[in-house]
C-alpha cells in the first residue's frame, strides 16, 4: 500500500497586527519603566534588546519563549543547583541539578563550594514537591524567599502554591517586586566554622568575603500597590517576576484563569501572540532545549480562554499556533481534534503539514503518524489504514490504548457496532477510563440491543466511581434514551454539558430528545447551537438539515444539507439526505445519481448491508418514478435480501408487479405486507385497487365470466364485505405517521436510519 505523500509545504502562522500594551499609555519613572506594565510587550521589548545585545540583559535566557520551562535533562528535576566541595561523601542524588528557571550565568566556582543552609533547604523543599508533601515545600520554600528575595525561589514556591490550588497567593507573589539581581550570599572563609548556615554567629547576617558582617536588604513592599511603592522610593534594578521570565508570566496567567478571571488573564498573556514579530519566533525556530515551547503553551492557554470568552475563531487560530510553534503540545492538537474546530480536509491537510522534522527530526515520522490516527475517518481511509498498520508493526503499539482507539473509531464510523464494542471492551480491560473511549463505548451499548442491561450496570458504576465526570452522566443519559425515555434524558445530557460545555456528543443527544419526542422546532434550535459550537463538524448541519424535511421547509433544508456537504463530502449518509431532498424537488435522476453514490460510499467504508436497507428502498422508488421498473424491482429485492420482514419493501414490490401488470403477484405481496403491518394505510388501498383489477378481469375475460353468474356474484358480494370492512378499520384506528428519520446516538460519529424509515417520505 503506498505511503501518504509529504505535504507540498508546511503551515504558516497567519500574520496577525501587533496589537498595542496596556502599558503603552503609561510612562512610569526610570528604573522600573519595565517593571510597572501590565501587558508582555515589556518582555517583548526586553527580549528583543537582549537579542541585540546579550550583555544588555542579565538573565537573556529568561526571556526566552523557544524553550520549557526546564532546560535542563529530564534526569535532573530539582529547581536549584546544590554544589558542596570535593571529597564530599553521601552525595544526594538531586544535588546533580543545576537548574534554574532564570539561567543564572553559574560564574560561581562549583568545585569550592560547600553547601549551606539556603542549599539544604531548597533540597528540602524539592524532595517534598517529588513526594507530594505540598505544605512541607511551602513551608521551607517560604523561609528560603525569606532570606535569599530571589526570584527562582520565588518562583518555586510560586508553583508549589499552584500544586495546592492557592492561586491567589502565587498570583500575587509573581507580581510583587524583586531586586532583578537577587544579592549571592558570601561564603564562609577558609577555617571558619559553619554555624547556621551563612558563615555568622548571628542568625540571618552573613559574612562578606572580607569575613565582616554586611546587612540585609530590605523587604520589598506586598500587594496591588507595591510597585507604586518602589516608583516613589525611587529604588533601582527592581521589578515583578512577571517582567522577568516568561515563565513566570505564564505560570501567573494560569493563576488568573483558574480563578475566573478571563480578562485579566487575556491582559496578561496578551490578546495574540506578542513574540510573533520578534525575528525568533515561528514554526522553523527549534526549542533551544529540547522541550516543549514555553510560547507554545502561552499560546494553548490563549486559546483556552478565547474559548471561555466565546471567540471560537480565535480560539481555533491560536490552538493552531500553538501546535505550529511546537508540535509537541498535544493539549492544543487534542482541543482542535475533539472539539471539531476544523473541517475534515482542514484537519488532514493541516496536520500533514506541520513542521515536524524541524522540530523533531530523530521523531518526526512517529509524531505525524500518531496524530493522523486521531483523525476523522470519513475519507482517506487507505492513509488510515496504512497509519495504523505502522504504529502496530513499526512502533510496537498494537496495545497501546490510543492506537486501538483509532481501530476503533474506525469500526464506528462503518456501522460495525459489535466489532466495535471488542475493541473499546480491550481498551477499558487495560485502562479503567479512557476519555475519547468511553463515549464510543457507550453508544456501541446503545445500538446492541442485548447490552442495555450492562449500560444500566456500567452508568452506575461511573456515577459511584467518578461523579465529577460529565461521560459519568452522560451513560446515564444514554441509558434512559434506550428507555424512550425522552424528558429523563434531556436532564442527563443537560447536566453533562453543564459540567463540560465542550463535551460534544451530550450537545447532539440533547437535541436528538426533541426529534424523538416530535419537539422539530425545539430540535432544529438545538442542533443549530451544536453547530455554532463545534464548528468543523457536519453531522449538526446535517440533523438540522433532516428536521427541516420533516417539517417541509424545503428552502431551508437544502440550504443546511448544502453546507453540510462543503465541510465534508464523503459521508454516505449525508449523500442520502441530499438524495431525499432531490427527489422532493421532482429531480429524480439527480436523485438516482446520489443515492447510487451513498451507495458507493457505504460500500468504500465495508460496512454492514443492513445499515443501507432504506437507501436500496429509496433508490428503488426513484427508478419506479422514472418508469425503470425492472431496476426498481431489483432495489426493492435487494432490500428483502437485506431484510426479508421489510413491510415497505413488500408494498413497494408489489407495487411494481401491479404497474407491471402481475396483479395477482402484486395481491400476493401486499398480503405479505400487511401481514407485518396491518394497518398501513398505503398498502391496503393499492390492495383494495388490486382487488378491484383482479375481479374485473375474472369477470370479463376472453371466454367470459369464470364460473358463471352465480360465482361472479359470490366474489363481487364478499369484496364488497372485505371493502366496508377495511372502511371500518380505518375509521375507528387512526393510521400511525411513518417515522421519516433516524438518528445516531453518538454527536461524532454519524447516524444510522432504521429500515424503512426513510421509504414513506419518497412513497
Amino acid at each position: 500500500m503506498p505511503s501518504t505523500p509529504p505535504p507540498l509545504s508546511t503551515y504558516n502562522i497567519p500574520p496577525i497586527p501587533r496589537l498595542p500594551s496596556p502599558s503603552s499609555s503609561r510612562h512610569p519613572r526610570a528604573s522600573i519603566n519595565s517593571s510597572f506594565s501590565f501587558g508582555p510587550q515589556s518582555l517583548v521589548n526586553s527580549f528583543l534588546d537582549s537579542n541585540a545585545s546579550t550583555a544588555s540583559h542579565h538573565r537573556p535566557l529568561a526571556l526566552d519563549p523557544n524553550r520549557s520551562v526546564l532546560p535542563s535533562s529530564p534526569l535532573r528535576s530539582s529547581p536549584r543547583a546544590h554544589r558542596r566541595a570535593k571529597g564530599s561523601i553521601g552525595r544526594h542524588p538531586l544535588a546533580n541539578d543545576n537548574t534554574d528557571v532564570f539561567q543564572d550565568s553559574g560564574d560561581e566556582d562549583e568545585e569550592d563550594i560547600e553547601w549551606g543552609m539556603v542549599d539544604r533547604m531548597r533540597l528540602w523543599r524539592h524532595d517534598a514537591l517529588m513526594q507530594h508533601l505540598y505544605d512541607t515545600a511551602a513551608f521551607w520554600g517560604d523561609k528560603i524567599v525569606s532570606w535569599t528575595n530571589d526570584p527562582n525561589d520565588a518562583f518555586w514556591l510560586a508553583q508549589t502554591y499552584f500544586m495546592t490550588h492557592r492561586y491567589s497567593r502565587a498570583e500575587r507573589l509573581l507580581t510583587r517586586p524583586f531586586p532583578t539581581k537577587p544579592p549571592k550570599l558570601p561564603h564562609r572563609p577558609s577555617g571558619q566554622p559553619a554555624t547556621n548556615g551563612f558563615g555568622s554567629d548571628t542568625p540571618g547576617i552573613p559574612f562578606d568575603l572580607k569575613g565582616k558582617t554586611r546587612e540585609l536588604d530590605p523587604r520589598l513592599p506586598v500587594g496591588p500597590t507595591a510597585m507604586l511603592d518602589v516608583m516613589a522610593e525611587q529604588q533601582e534594578g527592581v521589578s515583578r517576576l512577571v517582567d522577568m521570565s516568561v515563565v513566570c508570566r505564564y505560570l501567573a496567567a494560569q493563576c488568573l484563569v483558574r480563578q475566573g478571571k478571563w480578562s485579566e488573564a487575556t491582559e496578561m498573556l496578551g490578546e495574540a501572540n506578542p513574540f510573533r514579530h520578534s525575528g525568533r519566533s515561528g514554526p522553523a525556530v527549534p526549542n533551544t532545549d529540547g522541550g516543549i515551547k514555553v510560547e507554545a503553551s502561552m499560546c494553548n492557554l490563549r486559546g483556552l480562554l478565547m474559548l471561555k470568552l466565546n471567540r471560537g475563531d480565535q480560539a481555533k487560530a491560536c490552538f493552531m499556533e500553538a501546535l505550529a510553534l511546537d508540535v509537541k503540545c498535544y493539549d492544543a492538537f487534542d482541543q482542535l481534534v475533539s472539539g471539531e474546530m476544523m473541517t475534515l480536509e482542514e484537519e488532514w491537510e493541516f496536520v500533514q503539514s506541520l513542521a515536524y522534522k524541524e522540530q523533531t527530526p530523530e521523531d518526526a515520522d512517529f509524531v505525524r503518524l500518531i496524530y493522523t490516527a486521531r483523525l476523522r475517518k470519513y475519507k482517506h481511509m487507505e492513509q488510515h489504514a496504512l497509519t495504523r498498520r505502522r504504529l502496530t508493526e513499526e512502533y510496537g503499539l498494537s496495545d497501546n490504548p490510543d492506537v486501538l482507539f483509532s481501530f476503533a473509531d474506525a469500526l464506528y464510523a462503518q456501522f460495525r457496532w459489535a466489532d466495535c464494542f471488542v475493541i473499546t471492551s480491550r481498551i477499558l480491560g487495560l485502562v479503567a477510563i479512557h476519555a475519547s473511549t468511553m463515549p464510543l463505548h457507550i453508544a456501541c451499548m446503545h445500538h446492541l440491543k442485548h447490552l442495555h442491561s450492562k449500560l444500566f450496570i456500567l452508568a452506575h458504576e461511573l456515577v459511584d466511581r467518578e461523579p465529577e465526570s460529565a461521560t459519568s452522566w452522560y451513560a446515564v443519559g444514554v441509558w434512559y434514551l434506550t428507555q424512550r425515555k425522552w424528558s429523563e434524558a434531556r436532564t442527563y445530557f443537560s447536566k453533562t454539558s453543564l459540567m463540560d460545555p465542550r463535551f460534544g456528543p451530550a450537545w447532539i443527544s440533547f437535541a436528538h430528545t426533541f426529534a424523538f419526542e416530535g419537539e422539530h422546532d425545539h430540535a432544529v434550535t438545538a442542533y443549530s447551537t451544536c453547530a455554532r459550537m463545534f464548528t468543523g463538524s457536519h453531522l449538526p448541519l446535517m440533523f438540522v438539515g433532516m428536521e427541516h424535511i420533516i417539517l417541509s421547509n424545503y428552502a431551508q433544508a437544502d440550504e443546511a444539507l448544502n453546507a453540510a456537504n462543503s465541510m465534508c463530502d464523503g459521508d454516505p449518509l449525508l449523500m442520502n439526505e441530499r438524495g431525499v431532498m432531490a427527489f422532493n424537488h421532482n429531480r429524480y435522476e439527480d436523485a438516482v445519481s446520489l443515492f447510487k453514490q451513498a451507495l458507493d460510499f457505504a460500500q468504500v467504508t465495508q460496512t454492514s448491508q443492513a445499515s443501507w436497507a432504506t437507501t436500496y428502498l429509496n433508490l428503488g422508488t426513484c427508478y419506479r418514478k422514472l418508469g425503470n421498473l425492472e431496476e426498481a424491482k431489483g432495489a426493492y429485492v435487494k432490500v428483502l435480501e437485506i431484510d426479508s420482514r421489510s413491510s415497505a419493501a413488500l408494498g413497494f414490490l408489489g407495487l411494481v408487479y401491479h404497474l407491471m401488470d402481475r396483479v395477482h403477484d402484486a395481491i400476493v405481496k401486499y398480503h405479505e405486507a400487511l401481514s407485518i403491518h396491518p394497518l398501513n394505510g398505503h398498502v391496503l388501498d393499492l390492495l383494495n385497487l388490486a382487488l378491484e383489477q383482479s375481479a374485473d378481469e375474472g369477470v370479463f375475460g376472453k371466454d367470459g365470466p369464470e364460473g358463471g353468474e352465480e360465482a361472479w356474484a359470490a366474489r363481487m358480494q364478499a369484496h364488497g364485505e372485505r371493502e366496508r370492512t377495511l372502511k371500518t378499520m380505518r375509521e375507528k384506528q387512526a393510521i400511525p405517521p411513518q417515522n421519516t428519520e433516524g438518528r445516531d446516538l453518538h454527536a461524532l460519529f454519524g447516524r444510522v436510519p432504521e429500515p424503512g424509515e426513510d421509504s414513506m417520505a419518497l412513497g
